[in-house]
């Protein structure tokens, strides 16, 4: 936090640190939660909620380990996040089971290492919104379709915590179970619920420090040092996908495109070129849904659908294209994007 030093010669010229400064003692402040029947009051309250819940990620310092948890299937993580006023923000998050994963990123630069092959992946952040962030759009988005409650409060890793639960408004979607720091709304449990209430994905600290100091120096070093490693940049690049003649209008209310994109793909045979894939991503602000296109051509796939805990997968064929809708929503809501897409090949 920064030191104020006030005096009538520099109050003018201080007046954003002021501004700054005072916007961070708020947010350290505990907030009490109206608990109301009042459908206007729980709405205000919960968009609120949503809010500081994405920004304390951004904004706040916090190391910790969290699990990620799908059936029987469970994934432990270290982090540790630093936002500074100058240089941004820097992350580093690894993998403590199975095989060493280690990604640092400082904003939207990510480097994900993988000693096993002594290789670097260096490319640009495209997901804002992995835990603990939330929202891939505004509160105000996310509760035109989720109705949310009121929970109270509950303690997770030690810490005092909001609870607010968001039920969708159709049966196009999953519930959203979310536990956030009283005192500065990070998100440090996170459950995504079926229909009937069951667990089908969970992301939970186990342990976690907020406010720590600002220690980027092994982010940086790390960033920095990457002699003796392969490092390699994946081509990745904006697509008009509308312009290659596809043609999108899913009906599933409260989703919007929010980027398109153009990656290649490992051909099977080594020495043929990489098969170029199309990317749209859609997003209602909780859950998102990917439409892959890629030619048939030298790419064997089958059709079918499938799913592991929260996230489905439908793969359909569509002329000479595949077509693989995903996303962490039901079947159904995968069915109704597939059958609303259209092909056209541009003159």
């Amino acid at each position: 936090m920064q030191t104020l030093r006030l005096n009538k010669t520099t109050i003018l010229g201080r007046l954003p640190v002021l501004l700054f400064c005072a916007a961070v003692l708020l947010s350290a402040t505990p907030r009490v939660f109206a608990q109301s029947d009042d459908p206007l009051v729980v709405r205000r309250t919960a968009a609120e909620l949503l809010n500081r819940i994405h920004e304390a990620a951004q904004q706040q310092n916090y190391e910790g380990a969290f699990v990620y948890q799908r059936g029987a299937y469970v994934q432990s993580s270290r982090i540790a996040h630093y936002a500074t006023r100058g240089d941004g923000e820097f992350e580093q998050l690894e993998s403590l089971d199975g095989k060493p994963r280690k990604m640092l990123r400082h904003n939207d630069d990510l480097y994900t290492f993988i000693p096993e092959r002594h290789l670097c992946v260096v490319e640009k952040r495209q997901n804002k919104d992995s835990f603990p962030a939330l929202l891939s759009a505004s509160s105000d988005q996310v509760l035109t379709v989720y109705e949310p409650k009121l929970l109270g409060s509950d303690r997770v890793a030690g810490i005092d915590s909001q609870v607010i639960e968001l039920d969708p408004k159709d049966a196009l979607r999953f519930a959203y179970k979310l536990w956030a720091d009283t005192k500065t709304g990070l998100l440090l449990r996170a459950q995504t619920l079926d229909a009937s209430g069951q667990v089908l994905e969970q992301l939970s600290f186990t342990q976690i420090r907020i406010g720590v100091p600002v220690d980027k120096a092994g982010i940086v070093n790390g960033i920095r040092n990457t002699a003796g490693w392969t490092v390699v940049r994946p081509p990745l690049e904006p697509v008009d996908m509308e312009a290659q003649g596809w043609k999108f209008e899913p009906t599933v209310p409260g989703f919007r495109k929010i980027r398109e994109l153009r990656r290649p793909m490992a051909a099977r045979d080594a020495g043929d070129p990489p098969i170029p894939v199309d990317q749209a991503v859609f997003s209602d602000g909780l859950a998102a849904i990917s439409i892959f296109i890629e030619p048939v051509e030298k790419n064997t796939r089958k059709e079918g659908a499938g799913s592991n805990g929260a996230t489905h997968v439908l793969v359909k064929r569509h002329g000479d294209f595949w077509v693989t809708v995903l996303g962490e929503v039901p079947q159904a809501t995968l069915q109704q994007f597939a059958s609303a897409i259209e092909y056209k090949a541009p003159k």
